[in-house]
């Protein structure tokens, strides 16, 4: 009997917060891991401390697509195809669209958590298509469900995602092709550790990533975590419009600042 083939998964954003767990929670199932994010150091930091797991890391910008095309191009060349690739790079930045400056800060949202999504799973889905197998992983946010005042860039950019996955689970789906996306509420993550608001239903990393690896296993369409957060995000979408004003008006707002 021939020994099964280890998984290979390819993450974005991996050198730290949820990125990192889900390197952890796949290195210790047996998977050859490759990690892109744009901190070399904290990559050579998580390669060392998963050995003697199968680890290589590419150092780089998710808005950098030539610079993700090399770095995927590198994986499959070493280890073959991808199984499953996980867009998990996001930044997360408070914008107001009164102050000018701030158009900056809602074009590297929107670079990073749309365009650097699309830039991930581009080297990987024609072959994907070709080989009839595989899953691509959208890491949306609950935060793309209704609009959150100081926070349009973001919450914006993860709506994008959310309907833009939509659309690449539909082009996929004749080939075989699974795409998952994924809303966590709070995770305790360096990125949700500024937000100075009560933060309800927070998840530690390593129990998110454990979630979200059973959800891709099962290759499920779309799944909001925890429980409760889906129940709490749901009840946000059917909020009729002048009642969600009236209750989100004020509510705690992310600092402009930047939070990536």
């Amino acid at each position: 009997m021939s020994a099964v083939a280890p998984l290979k998964v390819f993450i974005t954003g991996a050198s730290s917060g949820l990125g990192e767990a889900l390197a952890r929670h796949y290195a210790d199932h047996g998977a050859i891991v490759g990690l892109f994010a744009r901190r070399e150091a904290e990559l050579a930091r998580i390669a060392a401390a998963l050995a003697p797991a199968v680890v290589t890391t590419y150092a780089g910008d998710v808005r950098d697509e030539r610079a993700l095309a090399a770095a995927a191009g590198d994986f499959i060349a070493r280890h073959g195809l991808a199984d499953v690739v996980i867009a998990n790079a996001g930044v997360s930045r408070g914008t107001l669209t009164e102050h000018p400056q701030d158009l900056a800060a809602f074009r590297a949202v929107f670079d990073t958590n749309v365009l650097g999504m699309v830039a991930t799973f581009m080297p990987f889905a024609a072959a994907m298509q070709r080989k009839r197998a595989g899953t691509l992983v959208g890491i949306a946010s609950v935060a793309g469900f209704r609009g959150l005042a100081g926070s349009g860039a973001y919450s914006a950019s993860k709506s994008a995602a959310i309907t833009y996955l939509e659309s690449l689970r539909l082009e996929m789906r004749p080939f075989g092709v699974a795409v998952v996306t994924v809303c966590p509420g709070y995770i305790a993550t360096p990125m949700t550790a500024r937000n100075p608001y009560r933060m309800p239903f927070m998840l530690q990393p390593g129990d998110a990533a454990a979630r979200i690896a059973r959800a891709i296993a099962a290759r499920r369409r779309f799944i909001v975590l925890p429980r409760p957060m889906a129940l709490a995000a749901r009840g946000m979408k059917l909020l009729p419009r002048p009642l969600y004003d009236r209750l989100f008006v004020r509510a705690g707002r992310k600092p402009r600042v930047d939070d990536d």
